[in-house]
């Protein structure tokens, strides 16, 4: 292995911490501790739960190793990088995230852990809570689902689903994202806080959450899986993760040490036999000593009342909730106003250009009756200039038939012509005085016709001038709806919305007093929902595509087994009998 001399003149050295969301850049003094650095991470973040967390880092040997905090941090890493990097990452887990996890950024880190376990595939996560799962990472990053704004492909992208789910079913990217924002639609009003508690709450139900594997051998060397968890040590056979076949819950064990590869529990029942295992590596030895040490402690310290710390960090994220939620019913509330003023905005203008259209109409109406008014008087003059013509033509025969009259008496023959004439004369007069009044009676018709023409015209510019009113007044109103709807930030508006203390901390007490029953009710609509879901995507399954885990779960969902119910099973009996179970596998 290559040595490394450090310069006795290297008063600092940099290192690079990652918390799953964020990158941060120290440069630590060459004296630092772990302790020293684990500090300076968690006041950057705003941390205080800290016990369930640590520095993850990789060793010369490419062991994967926690920092211990006693110690300097010179004298546990050597690395030829320039940056020593770490991982901030959850060391420990709580048995209820629920109850335990009080600070929202504690939550966070968590669910970031989880969801990328889940989705390397080191937490067994089946397919339909898969779904379940990703549509509360979607509304924990997006928020809720708008249909006005969403766009279709916008999750395809997104790293949602363990690759595993994906292969083994026949479904594109688009009928997994229309299945995931079936569920996403349904979170609406979820603030991100609260989706990546659901998340948490779904995810710690997991059989493989929680547990940290540790490859063993028994007495009789078979290979096995040691889980440390938050409960106890649990033991699996070498083919299932899922299932333990035995469990050492905190409460039973006395002691555990080790001795090189040899690693001892000593249960409190001094009737039982140590139980005994083995495993590859002394240093897995040390670190599977490390995880039962902090675990036991946080066995232990949730069984005592809480702290002075914990206590005031609950009062706090109380009254935080408290003030979230008042602060969301007043958006929520600035949002309805906002929504119906925006609705209201819209039946005016709809109004308004109702009433346009009306206008125009009545504008072409009048357009078209003074062509008719001008049509009609100009049939109407020329009728009486007829009239007139067929008038004076009528005073002429008869002048004519004067003339006549008196000639006639000269000749018989003359009188016989002139009275032929005459009564040629007498007919055309009477064409004629039937013409002059048919004229006549024509040109009091258009009069009339006219007259009605000229009414209707000005209907119409008495109906233009209401609408032109009424438009004047829709303007109006919506200034007006403008002006009132829109909410501000000013501190006359805080104060005519804003709640008295002691109301919304009575509204709180009463929503957390229901907040038990409705997540049972919400559980059991989401199992009802999670079978459908099951049911749906089956007959696209590709059979040959299931790992040995998904048929184990299938097992275990076809004899009606839970996680719990498994460990209560395996928990039964005496420790005596489960540690010569142990030896026996």
């Amino acid at each position: 292995m290559p040595q490394f001399i450090r310069k006795k003149s290297r008063k600092s050295f940099p290192v690079k911490v990652c918390t799953l969301d964020a990158e941060l850049e120290f440069s630590l003094e060459w004296r630092a501790t772990g302790r020293d650095l684990f500090d300076l991470v968690c006041r950057t973040i705003g941390l205080r739960e800290t016990w369930y967390f640590g520095l993850q880092y990789e060793d010369a040997k490419g062991f994967i190793s926690w920092l211990k905090l006693d110690k300097k941090v010179q004298d546990q890493v050597v690395s030829q990088q320039t940056i020593t990097p770490f991982m901030f990452l959850a060391k420990f887990y709580p048995e209820d995230v629920a109850d335990e996890l009080v600070q929202e950024v504690t939550q966070h880190l968590f669910f970031l852990q989880v969801k990328q376990a889940i989705l390397s595939m080191d937490i067994y996560c089946p397919p339909e809570a898969s779904v379940l799962l990703a549509s509360y990472a979607v509304q924990a990053k997006y928020e809720d689902y708008d249909e006005t704004t969403y766009k279709p492909g916008m999750l395809a992208s997104e790293d949602l689903l363990p690759q595993r789910v994906i292969d083994q079913y026949q479904m594109t990217p688009e009928m997994w994202e229309d299945r995931i924002k079936i569920w996403y639609a349904d979170h609406k009003g979820m603030s991100r806080d609260e989706a990546e508690m659901e998340y948490l709450k779904i995810a710690q139900d997991l059989e493989m959450y929680g547990v940290n594997y540790f490859p063993i051998t028994n007495k009789k060397n078979t290979d096995l899986w040691l889980g440390v968890t938050a409960l106890g040590l649990n033991m699996y056979s070498k083919d299932n993760k899922l299932t333990p076949k035995a469990n050492f819950p905190w409460s039973e064990i006395r002691h555990v040490s080790f001795d090189e590869k040899k690693f001892v529990i000593k249960p409190v029942d001094k009737s039982a036999s140590n139980c005994v295992f083995f495993s590859k590596k002394v240093r897995m030895n040390k670190l599977i000593l490390d995880l039962c040490i902090g675990n036991h402690d946080l066995f232990m310290r949730r069984r005592k009342p809480d702290t002075m710390e914990v206590q005031q960090m609950k009062t706090q994220a109380k009254e935080e909730k408290s003030r979230r939620q008042i602060e969301r019913n007043k958006l929520a509330r600035e949002k309805q106003l906002r929504e119906a003023a925006e609705r209201e905005k819209t039946a005016l203008e709809q109004r308004l250009l109702q009433y346009q259209e009306e206008i125009r109409l009545a504008n072409e109406a009048l357009r078209r009756s003074e062509e008719t008014a001008e049509l009609l008087a100009e049939k109407s003059r020329v009728a009486e200039e007829e009239a007139m013509l067929l008038s004076q033509k009528a005073s002429e025969a008869e002048q004519e038939l004067a003339r006549m009259r008196l000639t006639a008496m000269k000749t018989e023959e003359e009188k016989i012509n002139l009275e032929k004439k005459t009564r040629e004369a007498e007919q055309l007069t009477a064409r004629l005085v039937d013409e002059s009044e048919r004229r006549a009676f024509e040109a009091n018709r258009l009069k009339d016709e006219l007259l009605k023409a000229r009414l209707a015209e000005k209907e119409a510019k008495e109906k233009l001038l209401e609408f032109l009113s009424r438009n004047t007044y829709i303007s109006t109103s919506m200034n007006s709806l403008y002006n009132s709807a829109a909410p501000t930030l000013s501190a006359t508006d805080l104060t005519s919305y804003e709640l008295t203390p002691d109301t919304d901390m009575m509204q709180l007490s009463l929503e957390i007093e229901k907040e038990r029953v409705d997540y049972l009710e919400k559980s059991k609509h989401l199992q009802n929902q999670l079978r459908d879901l099951k049911s749906e995507i089956e007959v696209l399954k590709i059979g040959e595509k299931q790992c040995e885990l998904d048929l184990l779960h299938d097992e275990q969902v076809r004899l009606g087994e839970t996680k719990y119910s498994t460990l209560r099973k395996v928990r039964s009996g005496s420790t005596k009998a489960r540690v010569a179970f142990f030896e026996d596998l």
